[in-house]
């Protein structure tokens, strides 16, 4: 059978058309795949929430500010995660929570202790117990992680529901600058205000000692601050980022470019 030129050419046309089709759906593909392993991976796990852009930080009426090791940098976030040294992760088998001092110290000497501080400071109205202004009883918080209303009673089971998290995780800075640090002043970075935040007792524990590119926020309106808040410790204490947790950073901020980082006192 004769088959003319004209035919040939419409044939091979509609060959090259179909190339290029599964061509245009390879790159879809692999640029799919790409998203998922960043960004996108937070995404498909966690449906978005909404919840308060911020959390507090610092009440100068009773607290008292907690010395860091440098100054935290003033200005935008991003310039500041960029001024921090970017290396892997050290040994973590030699990590001891002791290694930071007792837990919830009074290291700003204001007469409570840096537990009590931090509901106080985050949950309203708050309810001492009765003939003392430290402890916290009770409380209601908006909660930034997961954006949840949430309620604070005190009690062996019931407190567990609102735990205070280190924003940067006391194992992530073990293996990322903290052991290179004076006892005293890891007794500071785990007490200070800047690197405490009053949260939902199940996020906290699902966080546990991750860092930015293992564990976000929920609440996607909070994502910014609890990155520039991340930097801002890294940067008052001399502790680095790993390439992983960097990127994640990064993307985060791309989000919120006029973000800038957070001091205390």
């Amino acid at each position: 059978m004769t088959v003319s030129w004209a035919a040939y050419r419409r044939a091979r046309r509609r060959s090259r058309q179909a190339w290029a089709l599964l061509a245009v759906l390879a790159v879809s593909a692999l640029a799919s795949a790409a998203w998922f392993f960043t960004a996108g991976q937070f995404a498909a796990a966690e449906p978005a929430v909404d919840g308060p852009s911020q959390a507090p930080v610092f009440d100068g009426t009773w607290m008292k500010p907690v010395v860091p090791v440098y100054p935290v940098p003033k200005g935008s976030a991003r310039a500041a995660l960029e001024g921090l040294t970017v290396k892997g992760r050290a040994p973590k088998n030699n990590y001891q929570r002791e290694a930071f001092g007792q837990a919830w110290l009074d290291v700003d000497r204001n007469g409570c202790d840096t537990r009590n501080d931090i509901l106080r400071r985050d949950l309203a109205p708050v309810g001492f117990a009765e003939g003392s202004k430290c402890r916290v009883e009770s409380g209601g918080i908006l909660e930034p992680y997961t954006g949840k209303a949430l309620n604070f009673r005190r009690g062996p089971e019931s407190s567990k529901e609102i735990q205070i998290d280190h924003v940067v995780a006391l194992g992530d800075a073990w293996q990322k600058g903290a052991q290179e640090l004076t006892p005293q002043q890891r007794q500071s970075l785990a007490n200070d205000p800047l690197n405490l935040i009053a949260a939902d007792g199940p996020a906290n524990q699902q966080k546990s000692a991750g860092d930015a590119a293992t564990w976000l926020p929920k609440n996607n309106n909070f994502r910014c601050h609890y990155v520039a808040r991340q930097i801002s410790v890294k940067a008052a204490y001399g502790l680095w980022v790993s390439d992983a947790e960097k990127e994640a950073m990064k993307r985060v901020l791309d989000s919120c470019p006029d973000q800038r980082t957070i001091s205390a006192g």
